[in-house]
């Protein structure tokens, strides 16, 4: 559908909220919190982006992006392409961490941009009158922080941790005392790669379903028909083994091999590899069809069968 930009500004630094409305103002296809969007950026790149506003609200939609210069170019013509007044194709919603009502409480762990999703979830849950949750905001500073000003308010005292790390490997903050006891308690988090990794390696003994993670279904679809296979390297003849639970980037970098990366979810286009030949279980929302032939995400792709060789 079309939808025009009713609204475009910086919250933070590099990151841009838009909001997004129908030209003659009917209301828009529901959704729940946690949803997601794809938009047809100016350049033609499609993205998929969190809503970031609340599913009480009927009459718009409204994302935030982050300007990264090392994606593919869809958040940079976000950012400086788009203006107000301008029609962009956004697709329906979609939810692939959506909110449950089986626990009584919720904690919130949101790294850097991460936060939109779960912005969306909190403002739901305050509408509709449920207020035992914690979100845990970790950014690297101030300026960086989006919706920075709202979480702030009086009425988020007591329920929001907000901590900056200045981007120093031991200003991080511990979330093992968050997250040692279950107890009645829904995990959503949502934010870059390290730290889903480090919250997934502190909740091993959570519950079944207690912890979930957002990164637009690829972790679900990742897990699933993984099988041991070999990447052929054209360039250096070098082969390198990658197992059931090792992705094809972490392998190539046990091996030497270091790939630029950025998300590791298949979100950025960061890690795209020529590849060369090969049966690929293509698990990334970058990629249009027309490449899967000649390109691969090595953070989440791999061998549908037999072995890949790359352009590497």
């Amino acid at each position: 559908m079309k939808l025009y930009v009713a609204g475009k500004q910086e919250i933070a630094n590099g990151i841009f909220e838009f909001e997004l409305r129908d030209s003659e103002n009917q209301p828009l296809p529901a959704f729940t919190p946690g949803s997601h969007i794809s938009v047809r950026t100016p350049s033609g790149i499609v993205n998929k982006y969190s809503l970031s506003n609340s599913p009480l609200e009927s009459d718009r939609y409204v994302i935030a992006v982050k300007r990264d210069e090392h994606g593919r170019g869809g958040s940079v013509s976000m950012a400086d392409d788009v203006v107000q007044g301008m029609q962009l194709s956004v697709s329906l919603p979609e939810n692939a961490f959506e909110l449950t009502d089986k626990r009584k409480n919720y904690i919130f762990i949101a790294g850097g941009i991460g936060i939109t999703p779960i912005f969306s979830m909190i403002q739901y849950l305050l509408g509709t009158g449920v207020e035992t949750f914690r979100l845990y905001y970790l950014t690297r500073n101030a300026r960086s922080t989006a919706y920075l000003d709202k979480l702030s308010a009086p009425t988020m005292q007591g329920r929001v941790l907000i901590h900056h790390d200045d981007g120093e490997l031991e200003n991080c903050y511990d979330l093992w005392p968050v997250l040692e006891n279950p107890g009645n308690t829904q995990i959503y988090c949502c934010g870059p790669r390290a730290l889903m990794e480090e919250v997934k390696d502190m909740t091993g003994h959570w519950p079944a379903g207690g912890v979930v993670f957002e990164s637009f279904g690829v972790e679900a679809k990742q897990a699933k028909n993984n099988v041991p296979f070999a990447v052929i390297l054209q360039r250096s003849g070098k082969t390198v083994q990658v197992d059931e639970k090792t992705t094809i980037l972490d392998a190539l970098a046990k091996s030497g091999v270091i790939v630029p990366s950025s998300c590791e979810s298949g979100t950025c286009g960061t890690c795209k590899t020529g590849l060369i030949s090969g049966d690929v279980d293509h698990r990334d929302m970058v990629l249009d069809e027309s490449e899967h032939t000649c390109k691969i995400m090595v953070c989440v792709s791999r061998a549908k069968s037999g072995n890949l060789v790359l352009d590497l």
